[in-house]
């Protein structure tokens, strides 16, 4: 007996009527993006057009796709056009318009002010709706390549050297130059002095601009290095004096002027900062993105972006961007990167109590480490550290530190690795932090979809 087989009829899937409203059922995140998205104020972004020209497409359409093609994980404005053509989530955002990719990308580039400020709106949104009480948060930062690559970098060893080659070469011009004019050698064919003496005199200006943002570099690393070694100094002083003996371990050393030989400037993006990429522990051009996510909802309640490597300073900016209406933050987790006096400060500064590792956790840690006794509390004349690491060892302590791994963590892990965000579009710092307001935007419209149903926003 012959085996039947289905066959498809293409001629009628072809002249198939198909609704929308089906194609896209209510819990759709698409129509959760058009939702939320028609009950945020746009007036400071209606603002800003020009009173005549032709139809402008609504900002709400816009900022929509912007939105939904983040929470996608689809960032290319050109990607965003043709997906309005080719499926069916972005039409309906798009409201059967087809804004153009320049249209798109010039909107994401002009109003990142304006999407930074809309990001706040959002977590209002959602206070008012009752998924979010800010209580607890948490903090981590991560490293995202930046628009430029290191190939387009020069040292500053490497910079000196091309300055020394390329002064000689005008030299050497200018010599062959005044030769020529008094007919004692004449030109290679094709060459042509003052041509090639103004492409010098361009890359000679070039190195210069690169040499003095390296110069200001060094600059400010050495004020942040030195105060880094003035808290250690007083630190082993207070170990000394409340031990009664030298501690062990070498003194610091303080840090030396001026810039270093490895310190890189890149021509692309001169913000951007070579960091170490801790997917394969290379080396690239990076910005630092941190976020605060609330660690019962898991929302994303501020953020921040930097180019400095470490996390030494970027609680302060982090915990500056809480929004006061939402709350006050009750205490804040972070890994031991953040662990400085700076932290701590603006920290208290806030009403925040901290929960800062002293240290690296080990992994694999026995049973009788969760079981333990709390220990006494340390004296008032202990140090800093000693009293921080003495509060992450009580019960309480324990249990806020704890939820940091399973709240921030999880939440960049999704924004690198759900959404497929790895990279960004837009090139200085400026722009770069716009950016991540968007993509952390995005992130939120994601989990807010999840956490609340469609019907309550109607």
């Amino acid at each position: 007996m012959t085996r039947q087989f289905e066959k498809p009829d293409y001629e009628a899937m072809l002249n198939k009527t198909i609704r929308v409203g089906e194609a896209l059922p209510e819990e759709h995140l698409a129509r959760f993006v058009v939702s939320v998205v028609s009950l945020l104020d746009l007036e400071s972004v209606y603002g800003q057009y020009g009173t005549v020209g032709g139809k402008a497409i609504a900002p709400e359409v816009l900022l929509g796709l912007l939105i939904y093609g983040y929470a996608s994980g689809v960032f290319s404005s050109r990607q965003m056009e043709r997906a309005t053509y080719e499926r069916l989530p972005f039409e309906y955002v798009a409201g059967g318009l087809h804004p153009d990719h320049d249209t798109l990308a010039n909107f994401r580039k002009t109003f990142l002010d304006e999407i930074q400020a809309l990001f706040v709106q959002v977590l209002l949104v959602a206070q008012a709706v009752g998924v979010l009480k800010v209580g607890n948060i948490s903090l981590d930062g991560s490293k995202i390549h930046a628009d430029a690559s290191k190939h387009k970098a020069v040292s500053y060893k490497r910079l000196l050297a091309i300055e020394t080659q390329w002064r000689a070469e005008v030299h050497e011009l200018l010599s062959l130059g005044e030769s020529a004019d008094q007919g004692e050698v004449v030109l290679p064919g094709g060459l042509v002095i003052e041509n090639e003496l103004a492409r010098r005199q361009l890359r000679l200006e070039n190195l210069a601009q690169a040499k003095a943002v390296l110069e200001a570099r060094a600059v400010e690393r050495y004020a942040a290095e030195q105060a880094e070694y003035e808290a250690k100094v007083r630190e082993r002083a207070e170990k000394t004096k409340h031990n009664k003996r030298r501690p062990g371990g070498k003194p610091p050393v303080p840090p030396e002027p001026g810039p270093r030989d490895k310190d890189q400037y890149n021509f692309t993006d001169p913000d951007s900062r070579v960091m170490k990429n801790s997917t394969d522990e290379g080396f690239d051009q990076h910005y630092n993105a941190q976020v605060a996510v609330d660690q019962a909802s898991l929302v994303i309640v501020s953020t921040s972006l930097s180019n400095h490597p470490n996390d030494k300073r970027e609680a302060e900016p982090t915990l500056a961007a809480l929004f006061a209406n939402l709350g006050q933050v009750e205490g804040a987790a972070l890994d031991n990167g953040y662990f400085s006096p700076a932290t701590s400060q603006a920290c208290e500064q806030r009403g925040i109590e901290p929960y800062i590792a002293t240290g690296r956790e080990a992994h694999h840690r026995a049973w009788q480490t969760f079981f333990a006794q709390e220990p006494e509390p340390p004296p008032d004349t202990a140090t800093s550290k000693v009293k921080m690491a003495y509060k992450l060892q009580t019960a309480f302590g324990r249990e806020i530190y704890r939820l940091r791994k399973c709240t921030v963590e999880p939440v960049i892990g999704i924004i690198k690795e759900v959404l497929g965000f790895r990279q960004f579009s837009l090139r200085g710092v400026k722009s770069a932090a716009g950016e991540w307001a968007l993509v952390c935007l995005a992130f939120n419209f994601k989990r807010l979809h999840v956490l609340f149903p469609q019907a309550r926003l109607a």
